[in-house]
């Protein structure tokens, strides 16, 4: 499956194909700003398969990096997967998934239909 644009609860969410090259340090999350640009799309999901483990572990700083490339392009983004393993894992990315959940910037979502979801949620 390739790269799609989906319109979901009126957000132009590039929708990241399982599999491509995975975003494994900072300067790879400059190839997803560039789609989400090419597309016009507000919000870059990924799925769980094109990021390493690294990106789940807080201490590695990548997630932070990449969230911040993020939010200073004024980009939503959306990791769309089963991270149920880093997070029982981790209390420390739990209670970090905990508040991204809860802001604007970056969700955590098992699958579109959650996302779908949030975007509801957060219309209201």
């Amino acid at each position: 499956m390739a790269d799609m644009v989906r319109d979901i609860q009126g957000v132009r969410v590039l929708i990241c194909a399982n599999d491509g090259p995975p975003l494994s340090q900072e300067r790879d999350a400059n190839a997803f700003m560039s789609a989400a640009w090419e597309q016009n799309a507000a919000l870059v999901a990924i799925p769980t398969s094109r990021l390493t483990d690294d990106f789940f572990r807080l201490s590695t700083r990548l997630a932070g990096s990449v969230i911040q490339k993020f939010v200073n392009y004024q980009v939503r983004l959306a990791v769309v997967g089963d991270i149920s393993a880093w997070v029982d894992a981790s209390a420390a990315f739990r209670d970090f998934v905990y508040e991204a959940n809860n802001g604007q910037a970056v969700w955590f979502v098992n699958d579109l239909a959650g996302l779908d979801r949030l975007l509801s949620l957060r219309k209201a």
